[in-house]
């Protein structure tokens, strides 16, 4: 079996202080609708701090690859099969994806998924997804964390946008529940606006998380819930975790910042949430 390539770089210019000392400072301006979430009380099956990143192109055999697990990426940086020093960065302080331009002038970014195209890897239908990450600054940046249906022969398919951040709009972050079937025929999609200090996810790390049941899809900012929609009915096979940082999204790219950088600390899931979840309405 064909392992990824493994990476144990140093010097990555993580604020590790910053998770030590605390997440950044943030007053959320969306209404929480009554939960918060602990979910070291419950079973961890998932995790990645990245001071080591098992990676290959497309796979198969690494705990992730570098493309979105079907054919054909998205956004206006062409996202990167790894090298040992681009787009990725790992070490002691996680994880860096840069966006920058190549000697050519174009763009050049990287994505991380945790399935590949045959649908190999880590993927859980339900429980409490979770990212650790500081966003880049900057018109025309697009970083995104989400989960997709890992199944690609699956009809029709999942995706939960936890966030999907616009750097031109930089107080407020949107989150989605989208079913999509195959074939042309028309899903369903469900959105949110989830509302920040202007800038807050530029300037700290913050937790971006989404609890995935069998009643309710809830989404949590630094652990306070922000948002809550059923789940979809058509729901019941395992989501993969994507994230990754690409540019565009319909907006200019003419003023983005070369390069910008997403910082990663950690991901995870959690399973058998009902313990970590509480109420305080």
């Amino acid at each position: 079996m064909k392992k990824g390539l493994v990476f144990g770089l140093l010097g990555v210019s993580l604020v590790a202080v910053a998770i030590a000392a605390g997440l950044g400072v943030l007053h959320a301006q969306a209404q929480s609708q009554g939960a918060v979430i602990a979910p070291e009380a419950c079973a961890r099956d998932f995790y990645d701090d990245f001071r080591v990143l098992d990676v290959t192109a497309k796979g198969p055999g690494s705990r992730w690859i570098a493309h979105t697990p079907w054919f054909g990426d998205f956004g206006d940086a062409e996202f990167t099969d790894p090298t040992p020093t681009f787009p990725f960065r790992s070490g002691p302080n996680g994880l860096t994806i840069t966006a920058q331009k190549d000697a050519a002038g174009k763009w050049r970014s990287g994505l991380l998924s945790s399935t590949d195209p045959q649908g190999q890897g880590f993927a859980a239908t339900y429980g409490y997804f979770e990212l650790i990450a500081k966003l880049p600054h900057g018109k025309g940046v697009w970083p995104a964390f989400w989960l997709l249906t890992a199944d690609r022969k699956a009809n029709p398919d999942i995706e939960i946008d936890v966030f999907e951040y616009y750097g031109h709009w930089r107080n407020r972050f949107q989150s989605t529940v989208t079913v999509r079937p195959k074939g042309g025929a028309k899903g369903e999609s469900q959105t949110k606006w989830i509302g920040t200090t202007e800038g807050a996810l530029e300037d700290g790390f913050h937790r971006y998380g989404v609890d995935v049941g069998k009643t309710d899809v809830i989404f949590f900012l630094d652990r306070k819930e922000v948002w809550r929609t059923p789940t979809p009915k058509a729901h019941t096979k395992p989501l993969g975790i994507l994230f990754n940082l690409a540019l565009g999204s319909g907006w200019p790219i003419a003023e983005t910042p070369n390069p910008s950088v997403l910082q990663i600390t950690e991901v995870a899931h959690y399973k058998d949430t009902e313990a970590c979840i509480r109420q305080v309405r």
